[in-house]
């Protein structure tokens, strides 16, 4: 088995990009107290939104899917799933739900790790929630004929569960160091557990999750509000080269952790900065208002309803409300749905 040691590596990662990076995360970080206090009516709607965005995409990039209107019934349990991709989309809003209520209670320790994984499951009758791989696996991708090929191999079945043990032990070592950032031994951290594999299925997703869970744990809960798995999806062809990137040479321990770490930074970086970006936009004056409804409509999933629109904006009059949509709609940026009490709109993707 590999050897695993954080510290030592962190040092050789500090590089200009990576420490440009680490100053604007720390600084966003500065500004996110002055929002949890000030801006709650606008934090409770972007969690909302992104509670949805973030279970579409860590299921998208993995193949799964429902269309728009069941993943929102899905996400705010107002359905039963009907088939294996939604069950899968069941299991990982609820994962999702203890990492964002919980995630003080949960430390980084194997069990725990399959804890989550065994719930990931827990809609779909498999047996292999919970459990590590009872046989080797392969990460592969397909060539350009169409055939697929190994690109990387894990660590065999019977080393998994004292790999997942000691990446564990390395994570818990660096943190107990007060001089390793917690943002350069968390991305270290997520890719051995994805060179590790450890799991049959699910690798995708838990490494998604942990990320969440590592990232609350030290304060960074910049994902409850802006999706940070959304954001990975929008970028997956630069997301899986950086991974391959940073993989070569994993089982020599030679391999070069800054394609990822970067990558990672960055998608941080652009969360807290879409953060700030739709708070001061529901700051801002009444001029404003008609901007915040049109943000509201184009980041929500599925249909909204006027009556939905202004529960969220409780200081935007129904008349501004009104007038907003009629003018929405005039510029063709949103689409009308139904009629009468039934009325809902929708944001006209096709013009993106």
């Amino acid at each position: 088995m590999r050897d695993y040691n954080y510290e030592n590596r962190i040092e050789l990662l500090m590089k200009p990009e990576v420490v440009s990076l680490l100053t604007t995360i720390h600084e966003y970080k500065g500004q996110q107290t002055l929002f949890m206090e000030t801006r709650k009516d606008t934090l409770t709607q972007l969690m909302n939104v992104a509670k949805i965005q973030s279970t579409d995409a860590s299921n998208r990039i993995e193949g799964i899917y429902t269309n728009e209107k069941r993943l929102k019934q899905i996400v705010m349990d107002k359905t039963m799933p009907k088939n294996r991709s939604e069950r899968e989309i069941a299991g990982y809003r609820d994962v999702l739900t203890t990492v964002h209520e919980s995630y003080e209670y949960l430390p980084l320790k194997p069990s725990i790790i399959l804890q989550l994984h065994r719930d990931l499951y827990k809609f779909t009758g498999s047996s292999i929630g919970g459990s590590f791989k009872a046989g080797d696996n392969i990460i592969g991708e397909i060539n350009e004929k169409g055939e697929e090929t190994v690109r990387f191999q894990p660590v065999p079945a019977w080393e998994t569960p004292e790999s997942i043990e000691a990446i564990c032990n390395a994570y818990d070592r660096a943190m107990s160091g007060a001089q390793v950032d917690p943002l350069m031994a968390i991305p270290m951290f997520i890719l051995d557990f994805l060179c590790i594999h450890p799991f049959t299925d699910g690798n995708g997703r838990m490494s998604r999750i942990l990320t969440l869970l590592l990232l609350y744990r030290n304060d960074y809960t910049v994902g409850k509000y802006i999706s940070i798995e959304k954001l990975i999806n929008d970028s997956k062809e630069t997301y899986y080269e950086v991974l391959k990137e940073s993989s070569v040479g994993w089982h020599e321990g030679e391999n070069d952790y800054l394609p990822f770490l970067t990558y990672m930074l960055g998608i941080v970086v652009a969360a807290y900065r879409e953060l700030s970006n739709r708070v001061a936009v529901s700051s801002s004056n009444e001029s404003a208002k008609p901007d915040r409804v049109e943000r509201i409509i184009e980041n929500n999933l599925g249909n909204i309803t006027k009556a939905e629109i202004m529960k969220l904006c409780p200081d935007i009059s129904q008349t501004t409300v009104q007038r907003t949509l009629k003018e929405l709609m005039e510029s063709n940026k949103i689409v009308k749905i139904g009629g009468g009490r039934y009325t809902s709109y929708v944001w006209n993707r096709e013009n993106e």
